[in-house]
Formats: structure tokens, sequence, C-alpha cells
């Protein structure tokens, strides 16, 4: 079934009376994306992770499926979102914080919920929440970013904390703000059809970081896309990010320089925060040798 259809609960479905939720719901806990796999392309998730401790989740909202994210629910964070960008037809929407029932109560709703206080218990052990990034030091920075989603529903269901990593500001808000939108303007000059994006975080190589001693911070981000079909004729100085193309950013300004070196000339408050474009090639290496797991993106390198 494609994400893009409406779900359909016929009245011999099950449903489920759970009180703690508030109302009828359906258990839809998964230990794939065969719900979702239209986020993927040739419907085919990235290969080689090691599926101890990750969680897929298909993101479902308002009754229809956004996005898909890996899960970590030890590390209260995303390995990744895989989404298909799509330039928002709107602006950023006013829109509250919502979790994921389902990582809390195995036959709750996977429908993601928006936080209430106070926050249940269940809830507060299974996953992020906004306490947890309170006086932080770090913003709650989005894998699958609103402005890559074209409806209001689209961009809302972006704000969902099993979308987000810690991510300093610096980063946020300078030069991995800066890449989203060069990878937008690219999209629509240069691709034809469909763009599949997967980014996500790289924790610490020695030794884990946390917010509250909950939520795993990353010492990079990633970003890697597919664009199967592209403009013929592409000027000589765009050849080289397509079909594919990827980055890492920095998110710790005391990083060592040999995956993402420093611009000493940038701007003070952005410094240290520097963004790397690379090949997929490189990209998966790095992942590869950072993660201990032989990590492949896109399904035949998306040829």
């Amino acid at each position: 079934m494609s994400q893009r259809k409406m779900l359909q609960f016929s009245t011999g479905a099950l449903l489920l009376l759970l009180p703690w939720f508030g109302g009828l719901v359906l258990g839809e806990i998964s230990d794939d994306f065969s719900q979702c796999l239209d986020f993927f392309y040739n419907d085919s998730p990235p290969q080689g992770i090691n599926a101890a401790g990750y969680q897929p989740i298909c993101q479902r909202y308002k009754n229809q499926y956004h996005f898909a994210s890996l899960y970590h629910r030890q590390q209260r964070a995303p390995l990744y979102s895989a989404y298909i960008l799509s330039p928002a037809d709107g602006k950023r929407p006013h829109t509250s914080w919502m979790y994921e029932p389902q990582l809390a109560f195995s036959s709750a709703s996977s429908e993601m919920k928006h936080f209430h206080t106070p926050v249940d218990q269940n809830v507060i052990e299974s996953q992020a929440v906004l306490q947890d990034y309170k006086n932080s030091g770090y913003t709650r920075g989005h894998l699958n970013p609103s402005l890559h989603q074209k409806t209001k529903e689209d961009r809302q269901a972006t704000f969902t904390l099993t979308n987000m990593v810690p991510q300093r500001a610096g980063s946020n808000s300078g030069p991995w703000n800066s890449l989203e939108n060069k990878v937008l303007r690219g999209f629509e000059a240069f691709c034809n059809g469909s763009m599949y994006v997967i980014t996500g975080a790289m924790p610490y190589e020695s030794e884990p970081r946390w917010i509250n001693n909950r939520v795993c911070v990353p010492e990079y981000m990633w970003s890697a896309y597919c664009c199967p079909s592209y403009k013929p004729n592409l000027p000589e100085s765009v050849r080289p990010f397509f079909p594919t193309y990827a980055a890492v950013g920095r998110n710790d300004r005391n990083s060592t320089e040999e995956i993402v070196p420093v611009n000493v000339k940038a701007k003070a408050s952005v410094r240290g925060y520097d963004v790397r474009r690379m090949s997929l090639e490189t990209l998966e290496g790095i992942l590869t040798q950072r993660l201990a797991m032989p990590i492949r993106l896109f399904h035949g390198q998306c040829q």
C-alpha cells in the first residue's frame, strides 16, 4: 500500500480501547518498513545496519504516512530519517511537538501524538521528551526538515522528537541549514521526478555523549540524496552532484578535522560547524568505519 493512501479502517478491523491514550487506536508496531517503503529508492531501506536496538518507524500523522525513521531506543534518537524531497508550499508551521505512542506501548496507536502535561512515565522511559532538551545547550535538530516537505501536514509531521537529534545552534541555523537549501535548489533546478533523501546522525566514536543522561548527542550530521532521473546536458560544474551526492557536518567545534576540516575564515558564530560535501561512496566509507557496519544507503548506488 502506498504511504499516500488514506488508511481505511473497516468494522472488522481490530480496535483496541486504550484509556491511557484516550480513544480507539490500532496497534501497528513493526520490525520493518513494510508499510512505508515508498520513501526509499527502489523500495529498499539502507543495507548493512545491525538491527539490534533499532526500531523502524513509519511516521504517520493524520492517518497518512509522511516519512520513515530508524530509531535507537537506548539512545533515544534516530540513526536516520528517509523521505522524498518536495519543496514546501508554505511557511514553517506553528505546531506543537509530538511523540510516538507505539514506542511506549507496543499495542498503542502508530499515529504520532502531541505532548500533554504531565507526560506519562511510559513515554518518558521509551523515548526523548521535551524536558530532555531544556537548558541542554542543544536545539532540536530535524533530520527530515520541514522546508523539504510540501503540504502543511507533511511539514507538521516532521515535528516529532523521533525525527530529532541534539544539534548545536551554530550548525542547525548555520552551515547545515545552508546545505539543506542547496540540496533544495539543486532538486528544483536539475532533478526530474523524485529525489530520495536519507539524513542521519553519527555518534562520538570513543565514548557516547548525552543530554540529560538520556539522549545521545551526535558528533556529526550526515545526509545523502538519490536523484535517479535528472535533466540532460547538465552544466559541467553540476555533473558531479548527480545522480547522488552527500555531506557530513560538524556538530562539535572541538572535533578533529579528519572528516570535516574547519574553515578558519568563517564567521565566529558558525566557525567549527563546517559542512563537507562529498560523494556517496565517501560518506558510506565514513559511516562504515565509524559505525562498524557495512552501510549502503541506496539500492544499486541509485543507478
